[in-house]
């Protein structure tokens, strides 16, 4: 009789989190801005809706940020890694990071629910 309740418990918080996971990997609501971070001061905040493209320069490196088609990404970058270029052109979800530039591309506007913010 034990058993059963175990296997009813078992199944019960994996069903729970099948659901839980599908919630936060549905992409939601594109965001409308975005502003970029550099060393920790706001640099520009634009409209995801206005394609351009512009360069940040900072103490730490420079990236050139692309706005295109309602998305934005790191298009160049002169950091050793290229992690912030690998991301990808984004539209909502997590930031855009670029480390050892310290550079920081936060979206802004819309409901995105990811599982970084939860």
């Amino acid at each position: 009789m034990k058993s059963k309740y175990w296997i009813l418990l078992f199944a019960v918080v994996i069903i729970a989190c099948g659901a839980l996971s599908l919630w936060l990997l549905t992409p939601g609501e594109a965001a409308q801005f975005a502003e970029v971070w550099s060393d920790g001061a706001l640099v520009k905040r634009v409209s995801l809706q206005v394609d351009q493209t512009f360069t940040v320069e900072g103490e730490h490196g420079t990236n050139v940020i692309t706005v295109s088609g309602g998305k934005i990404g790191v298009t160049e970058a002169d950091c050793p890694d290229h992690y912030c270029m690998h991301r990808g052109m984004c539209d909502s979800g997590a930031q855009i990071v670029c480390l050892p530039n310290r550079l920081v591309i936060k979206f802004v506007g819309g409901d995105a629910v990811d599982g970084v913010v939860g």
